[in-house]
């Protein structure tokens, strides 16, 4: 019997990385009784065509911001031929934007192939808007259209119903390979050899991930030593050294640039605390991550983050665009080596239990079983 195929639309995969690309390869490569092909745009050099995993990708367009606005037709096209050939069971969108705008041109010629969403947004639900306002008739009709949504928070899932969405929304998080992620003692034990505690963070160096908050409690610790390392690229890097280094503490902040998602396990493994003051958050894969490394976290109760951090159990909240807050809540676990111990048990044992991508996967063939 042959395998059922499946389309995903997604306006960038590997080697570009993002929580959304790691999960469709996470769970395409652990779903080998399916055959996938995927639409994305041509970023740079990359190839028109290759194999990653599971997938056959396909690239088309360019990665421009008016190479994005075309993506929907270029997609479309590509797609129709791909599906005459060899036809899909499932179109599956990674986002309701250019992704989902080539679906429903898709779908408009092929009624019957079932339309799968995935909500993996992490930017202001305001700013989302001011973005389609021009496309807010069209914007609507995705969520009305399709068959079935898979959102990664229950934030996400409750905004797809705002947004008009009457078929079934299913929380499927993303996961973390837990394997990855191994751990004996918390770094706490052996502050009186190394007395530097080692602040983590990993992020897209935008506005939303809050870094320039983190920048700013991290002036305002009374701690002895510490080390602020900074993981990861994106426009507000420039900004963030300078406020930095007008804060005096330019020698305290390390910035590390992009890491390949693979390479970060050493690097959670040698750290004490992960924060990240997010203004905005989808679901927060990189919590996750540090959890399952055993280091407890930090983060503001926004978007969907409360989904897995309680308050005193798994991590600590501190109050959104307040570096004070945060400081004082840095400063708490430091010096609180049963809260400290606390944190890392819970937080681990939640990963293990309920975001192992193994247990993630299961979930998602469930649903491709249902369409």
């Amino acid at each position: 019997m042959p395998n059922k195929r499946i389309l995903i639309f997604s306006i960038a995969y590997h080697p570009i990385v993002g929580g959304a690309e790691v999960a469709v390869r996470n769970i395409t490569d652990r779903l080998l009784s399916y055959e996938f092909d995927l639409i994305s745009c041509r970023f740079g050099n990359h190839p028109r065509q290759e194999k990653i995993g599971n997938v056959n990708v396909y690239r088309v367009s360019s990665g421009s911001r008016i190479g994005k606005y075309l993506y929907p037709l270029f997609a479309y096209r590509l797609a129709a031929e791909l599906h005459r050939e060899r036809p899909y069971e499932i179109v599956w969108a990674i986002m309701a934007a250019f992704a989902s705008g080539a679906a429903m041109l898709f779908l408009r010629k092929f009624p019957k192939v079932k339309f799968l969403l995935t909500l993996q947004e992490g930017d202001p639900i305001e700013y989302i808007h001011e973005r389609v306002r021009w496309f807010s008739s069209a914007w609507q009709k995705i969520f009305k259209r399709a068959d079935y949504i898979q959102a990664i928070s229950n934030f996400l899932a409750d905004w797809a119903k705002k947004e008009g969405a009457v078929c079934p929304v299913e929380v499927v998080p993303n996961g973390v390979d837990f394997k990855n992620f191994q751990f004996s003692i918390s770094n706490f034990q052996s502050k009186s050899k190394d007395p530097i505690y080692k602040i983590i963070t990993t992020s897209r160096l935008v506005h939303k991930n809050g870094i320039d908050i983190l920048i700013r409690a991290c002036a305002k610790l009374q701690v002895t030593s510490y080390k602020l390392q900074v993981f990861g690229s994106g426009p507000d890097e420039a900004k963030l050294k300078s406020l930095a280094k007008e804060l005096d503490i330019a020698d305290c902040v390390e910035f590390f640039g992009h890491v390949e998602p693979d390479d970060l396990p050493k690097y959670y493994a040698d750290a004490d605390i992960f924060v990240r003051p997010s203004r905005s958050e989808g679901l927060g894969n990189s919590f996750l991550e540090a959890m399952a490394a055993g280091v407890p976290v930090i983060g503001t109760p926004v978007g969907g983050i409360p989904d897995f951090l309680i308050d005193g159990e798994t991590g600590l909240f501190c109050r959104p665009e307040d570096p004070e807050d945060l400081a004082e809540k840095i400063q708490r676990l430091t010096a609180d080596e049963q809260l400290q111990q606390k944190l890392i048990t819970n937080g681990r044992k939640l990963v293990a239990e309920k975001y192992d991508w193994n247990i993630i996967v299961g979930r998602m063939n469930s649903i491709f079983q249902k369409l």
